[in-house]
């Protein structure tokens, strides 16, 4: 696994790929141990992610078009799927990714996938809210969430200072 470390607004970025698909990216002070060993290098998918989230920063991208590979359940990819259809600048609700996938019962555990996406930003689990509009739990935290929604126009208000 290839590694590369991006600063950004939202602080420092941990880019992660198998050298030919982006298989996570993580929040500072998030990073994964676990019993695979990453070697600090870059290659052409964490070049490429790179440099389109400096792109999405910046406000000049609104979509990824980068080769991603997710660990998961079959459950989980139908709802990473989903979020990856929700346009920029745009929210949904859980109940309505749950209903997107066709399982209207399945609130919870779209929350819980939701909350287990191991390529945020380029999946956009930011852009899903409580039902009632209120910002739920966000792996980067509630401010980075807040921040990427204004950066995207979802929200009202001016952006925070970089390095929340």
């Amino acid at each position: 696994m290839n590694v590369q470390y991006l600063d950004t607004p939202i602080g420092t970025l941990r880019l992660l790929s198998s050298g030919t698909e982006l298989t996570g990216i993580e929040f500072d002070g998030q990073y994964s141990g676990g019993d695979v060993t990453y070697c600090e290098q870059t290659d052409s998918v964490l070049t490429a992610c790179a440099g389109q989230l400096a792109d999405y920063f910046a406000q000049r991208r609104r979509h990824f078009d980068l080769p991603l590979r997710a660990q998961g359940t079959p459950f989980q990819h139908a709802v990473w799927r989903a979020l990856a259809e929700i346009p920029y600048g745009e929210l949904r609700s859980y109940r309505d990714i749950a209903q997107t996938i066709g399982n209207p019962a399945a609130v919870r555990a779209v929350g819980a996938a939701n909350g287990r996406n191991p390529i945020p930003i380029v999946v956009p689990c930011h852009r899903v809210i409580g039902s009632n509009g209120s910002l739920t739990g966000f792996a980067g935290g509630l401010a980075t969430k807040t921040y990427l929604l204004q950066l995207e126009g979802s929200l009202g208000g001016s952006l925070p200072a970089p390095g929340l």
